[in-house]
């Protein structure tokens, strides 16, 4: 797997995340919740900030692989490659 972007914002993994049925459900401050039902139900909070750091990216998208049980480069790779 290539690295992970570093240059992301919240609002674009929110946006990325919506091919795998996650939605924005509650806002609260500086934060977004994300939830899908795909594979049963499933919550995420995402840092609605201009550029995610990198361990936050990381802990987000193992969070969503092991909900929908995939691998989590392949999540990462489907995501952000172009």
């Amino acid at each position: 797997m290539g690295r992970l972007p570093r240059d992301l914002s919240g609002r674009d993994l929110a946006m990325a995340l919506r091919r795998h049925g996650y939605a924005v459900t509650r806002e609260s401050g500086s934060h977004m919740r994300l939830t899908t039902q795909q594979g049963g139900e499933h919550h995420v909070t995402i840092p609605d900030h201009a550029s995610l750091r990198v361990g936050t990216l990381a802990g987000i998208l193992t969070s969503v692989s092991d909900h929908l049980k995939i691998e989590r480069s392949a999540l990462a790779a489907e995501l952000f490659e172009r």
